[in-house]
């Protein structure tokens, strides 16, 4: 099939894609967006109410709200305690969960076909009526900073953290997703529900259901759930998606996070490319001829020709109006710079080409793992969801590899050069180390010793 289009004004759309699957969106009249790809032969089929809303939309006083919304959404409703809720899938055998992010919030289950029924009516309850108990409130508080401190003990969750906060700067893609221990002492109830109310609407709200699906009867089905629960079906219209044009990003900088470790975790990070930007292809395949998988340049340059490091790659992350672009490895303290150093190096060798068998194995790599994410039905449920609030297209997996095969190695280069010639920031997190700071590459001119380096945050 060709790339698709997903007006958001278009009441019906109907795609035959690769494989025999078929991809059917509704429009209903309150706004509520439905997808679904039924797929030959499944026998299960993965579910997900997705709502446009992530860290980046918070108040400064509601810092971490999402993220606490997403927990309380799954302590009851008038209908439901928390514990029937887990009931409901537990006992089918079926799994259920949600996920924040930066810009969207996902609460989605997988169930065999003859419980969909289920799944789609205890979601719906979910989204539309949950209660948001006060007593549930201060439990799950406790549950949160719990969290968080986990989180504070991964020395690559630090890492990347400070790496956000460095290359996306003021912006609120900065932000850590699930607040700070502060915001979330500080937050009051009725800051979260207000949160809740302003963006858990039928507008705001898309539906996606993959596997083994009848899209007319899931309409069907969630029409009806929606309407028990307290939601209108009258006339509404889709929220507009987020814009697109990319904001400014951060100056660049350092931030060394002592702790007595015996490993320094360290990033490389740099602005990257906004979600839908036609170079994505481009950017994949850079990607995992860089650090994605054990023939990329970063693990046979740092770990198989030197030893520097056990875990070493590079990731790319894309949001509406923003992207970044991060090399990571973990190694002993003693050789951080000159991993930092051989990091740096590959990237900005990558303007120098891309030999014909990188390009071949990267396009077979990146080929490979589509076909294989897609013999599963959450990868195909969270593509049509990212489709929608994001891209505002669909393309099958036929056109999606048309376009990764399109690439060329100038492409490769340019949006190299592109990467390397941008600010350059650095987060650590281990026992500190002299030298990070003349890799650091600000944005106010390369080499610039006037400009801000970064901190040191010491050890607790």
């Amino acid at each position: 099939m060709p790339v698709v289009p997903l007006q958001l004004e278009t009441p019906e759309i109907a795609i035959a894609a690769a494989g025999g699957a078929v991809v059917r969106r509704s429009l209903l009249p309150s706004g509520v967006r439905v997808l679904t790809e039924s797929v030959p032969g499944a026998v299960s089929a993965s579910v997900g109410f997705w709502v446009p809303v992530g860290s980046r939309d918070e108040r400064e006083d509601a810092l971490g709200a999402t993220h606490f919304l997403e927990h309380l959404l799954f302590k009851g409703t008038p209908t439901r305690s928390a514990f029937d809720i887990a009931v409901a899938f537990d006992e089918v055998g079926g799994e259920h969960n949600a996920v924040t992010t930066k810009e969207h919030t996902c609460y989605y289950a997988k169930v065999r076909d003859r419980d969909v029924p289920m799944a789609i009516d205890v979601l719906a309850d979910m989204i539309v009526s949950s209660v948001l108990d006060a007593e549930e409130f201060e439990r799950e508080r406790d549950v949160i900073l719990d969290e968080l401190a986990m989180a504070d003990d991964d020395p690559a969750d630090v890492a990347g953290e400070r790496l956000a906060e460095l290359v996306h700067g003021e912006h609120p893609l900065g932000r850590p997703i699930g607040g700070s221990p502060a915001s979330i002492r500080e937050v009051s109830r009725d800051r979260v529900a207000e949160h809740y109310r302003e963006h858990y609407g039928p507008g705001d709200v898309v539906v996606t259901v993959a596997g083994a699906v009848d899209h007319d009867r899931i309409v069907a089905l969630l029409q009806d759930a929606l309407h028990r629960y307290g939601w209108s079906l009258g006339t509404g219209a889709p929220r507009p998606r987020r814009a697109s044009d990319p904001a400014a990003p951060g100056a660049g900088g350092l931030v060394v996070v002592d702790r007595p470790l015996e490993q320094v975790n360290l990033m490389i990070g740099m602005p990257g490319i906004v979600a839908g930007d036609p170079r994505r292809g481009a950017l994949a395949v850079l990607n995992a001829v860089l650090g994605s998988g054990m023939s990329s340049r970063l693990f046979q340059e740092v770990r198989e020709r030197r030893g520097l490091a056990y875990a070493v790659y590079s990731y790319s992350s894309g949001y509406s109006d923003a992207g970044l672009m991060s090399l990571a490895a973990a190694c002993a303290p003693r050789k951080a710079i000159e991993v930092a150093e051989l990091m740096g190096a590959e990237l900005e060798r990558l303007v120098e080409g891309v030999s014909a068998d990188e390009l071949r194995r990267a396009k077979g790599q990146l080929a490979g793992g589509s076909a294989l994410a897609l013999e599963d039905s959450d990868a195909r449920m969270s593509r049509l969801g990212r489709a929608e609030l994001t891209l505002g297209e669909l393309a099958d997996i036929d056109a999606a590899l048309e376009r990764i095969d399109a690439v060329t190695d100038a492409d490769v280069r340019s949006l190299a050069a592109e990467l390397a010639g941008g600010p350059r920031s650095i987060a650590a997190v281990g026992p500190a180390v002299d030298g990070y700071d003349r890799l650091v590459v600000p944005a106010t001119a390369s080499g610039d010793a006037s400009a801000p380096r970064g901190t040191v945050e010491p050890a607790a």
